[in-house]
């Protein structure tokens, strides 16, 4: 498990919220109108096993103690019988048949809804959490149906069914309602010790698909490259491995499951055999009336079916729980944020898109999971100089230029161009050509990709940029060049490849704001001197240039160093 799957389980863990967590009636309609129907039905299917059992009591009393033993005698009670025998079926009927559909409906709506959250987080809070997104987007929130039909139907009845039939049987029997009243506590008590026993094991599967569904689409998106390099079996003995994980985890939930079903079982069936028991020795010794025993042995049953029910469907639903508890983690965190600091007073300078602006860091704090990550940032980066953002991971470097795209929410100071606070607006990023370290390509041609950053295919000057990138070799390969079709995130392309595209289209813009985050991390040293002898001459073109860096080379090349620091909480 990964030190954020981890951190991500710690959280879920502790923000349980009881056995129905309100956020899935706060986050999902279809689960509010669900609700209501639950507990209409639930309490009419009380109702009528409390109406089945009294008809039933009578009738067979009736029939043996007394001489009326034909059908017209008990006409009244077998009408009433039969009349709630049809009640109960409709009402089952009812809500199976609206169960399954509103489950469907309630894990769209919570799909959406975390895809809309997920879609609003910074990218510093989405990058370390996209696999998990992606897991509980695409199988972890399946397991929700059996949560919605199967445990929280279970769970109402255990607190309607259960303490009604109970007061029913005591009206008729106060020693079989004793009985009850001692053993059914049994059940809660070995569900307590199963679920002691199986304490995360839901987390831990879903970390286990997590972790396996990650590399396995990392290993899919690189493939092209292993290919290439003749290494694409070298990764199987490690996907092997994930998936035998993957698994011993699932059928290690799956053996707890039918053990805590058999053991809820064979404790219901016991505690029901002392009722009957007791019924049977007083009926003997004519301490207790046909009547009566029969109606408290007809409920003893369902007083305790509740429970067991409960404890079964908790365990198979547990993977679809867990599921929701990190959905509900996304949607927490997507709710809430630090509000936009306003904005500082205007210089009387106006922006011109003639001339490069100056980017000013004033007091910069981002807030991050550990502390501020930048901590107070002050730097200024002009037109016609290269400045570079260093300090140690994890001190906010990628975050400032976040904060500059308006892409992450500054706790104190502002970021201003030109003396105007940066607002991410249409306008500014049309200023602005941004590398970050994982580029994002569309599918389409290498030329739209190209054009996302304004710069044009027959720019005289693209040639040379590509030489300076070497990406004039990867398209000395490719027989259509620039109209060669690459697919999502740059499919049909290797990581290097990728990387290079993604820093000659930055290169090749004619945006006057160049924004790098390592662009040579991925380059051999000839072509890193190529590459900053172009930075070079974008500078000297009045373009402002700002990098995030630790290589020497890049330091080297700057006018202007600026050392960024964070700040622990």
């Amino acid at each position: 498990m990964t030190v954020e799957s981890a951190a991500v389980s710690a959280d879920v863990s502790a923000r349980r919220r009881g056995p129905i967590d309100p956020r899935l009636w706060r986050y999902s309609a279809a689960a509010r109108g669900y609700l209501v129907l639950t507990v209409v039905t639930s309490l009419v299917d009380v109702a009528m096993v409390i109406a089945s059992a009294l008809m039933i009591g009578t009738v067979l009393a009736g029939v043996i103690t007394t001489d009326a033993r034909s059908l017209g005698d008990w006409s009244t009670e077998l009408g009433l019988l039969a009349a709630v025998v049809v009640v109960r079926v409709a009402v089952s009927w009812l809500h199976s048949r609206y169960a399954h559909r509103s489950a469907t409906r309630v894990i769209a709506e919570l799909e959406h809804e975390v895809l809309d959250a997920a879609s609003t987080l910074p990218p510093r809070e989405l990058d370390p959490r996209r696999n998990e997104i992606a897991t509980v987007l695409t199988r972890g929130l399946d397991g929700l149906g059996e949560y919605l039909t199967g445990y929280i139907p279970a769970l109402l009845l255990a607190v309607t069914l259960t303490p009604l039939t109970i007061v029913v049987i005591a009206t008729q029997d106060l020693t079989s309602a004793l009985i009850v009243v001692i053993t059914l506590p049994l059940i809660p008590i070995f569900m307590i010790l199963i679920g002691v026993l199986t304490k995360g094991k839901a987390d831990r599967t879903l970390s286990a698909m997590t972790t396996l569904s990650s590399q396995l689409l990392d290993l899919v998106a690189g493939l092209s490259t292993l290919r290439a390099l003749g290494r694409e079996r070298g990764p199987e003995a490690r996907v092997r491995q994930l998936g035998e994980d993957h698994r011993r985890t699932t059928m290690s939930a799956l053996r707890v499951a039918f053990l805590s079903g058999t053991v809820l079982e064979f404790l219901a069936t016991l505690s029901v055999a002392l009722v009957a028991v007791a019924i049977g020795l007083r009926l003997v010794t004519g301490d207790m009336a046909l009547e009566a025993g029969i109606i408290a042995l007809i409920l003893a049953p369902e007083a305790y079916q509740p429970l067991r029910t409960v404890g079964s469907k908790f365990h198979a639903a547990e993977d679809g729980m867990a599921a929701a508890e990190r959905a509900f983690a996304i949607l927490d965190s997507a709710g809430t944020g630090a509000p936009r600091p306003p904005a500082g007073p205007t210089k009387h300078r106006n922006p011109s898109r003639d001339n490069a602006p100056e980017l000013v860091f004033d007091g910069l704090s981002v807030a991050g999971r550990d502390g501020y990550a930048p901590h107070r940032l002050s730097a200024v980066c002009r037109p016609g100089e290269i400045t570079v953002l260093t300090g140690p991971n994890g001190s906010g470097k990628t975050t400032a230029l976040l904060a500059l795209l308006g892409l992450a929410e500054a706790a104190e100071g502002l970021v201003t161009v030109d003396g105007i606070s940066a607002e991410g607006t249409d306008q500014w990023w049309n200023r602005v050509a941004w590398l970050p370290q994982r580029p994002v390509l569309v599918p389409g041609t290498l030329a739209d990709n190209l054009q996302l950053t304004g710069a044009d295919p027959a720019t005289p000057e693209l040639d040379e940029i590509c030489v300076a990138t070497g990406f004039d070799v990867v398209l000395a390969d490719l027989p259509d060049r620039w109209n060669t079709v690459v697919g999502v995130d740059g499919t049909g392309l290797s990581l290097g490849q990728r990387q290079r595209l993604a820093l000659t289209r930055t290169l090749a813009s004619p945006r006057d704001v160049l924004l790098l985050d390592e662009p040579t991390a991925h380059l051999d040293d000839l072509t890193e001197v190529t590459v900053l002898n172009t930075l070079r001459d974008r500078a000297e073109a009045g373009r402002t240039v700002v990098i995030v860096a630790h290589r020497p080379s890049l330091l080297a090349i700057a006018d202007r160093v600026v050392a960024v620091e964070g700040r622990a909480a």
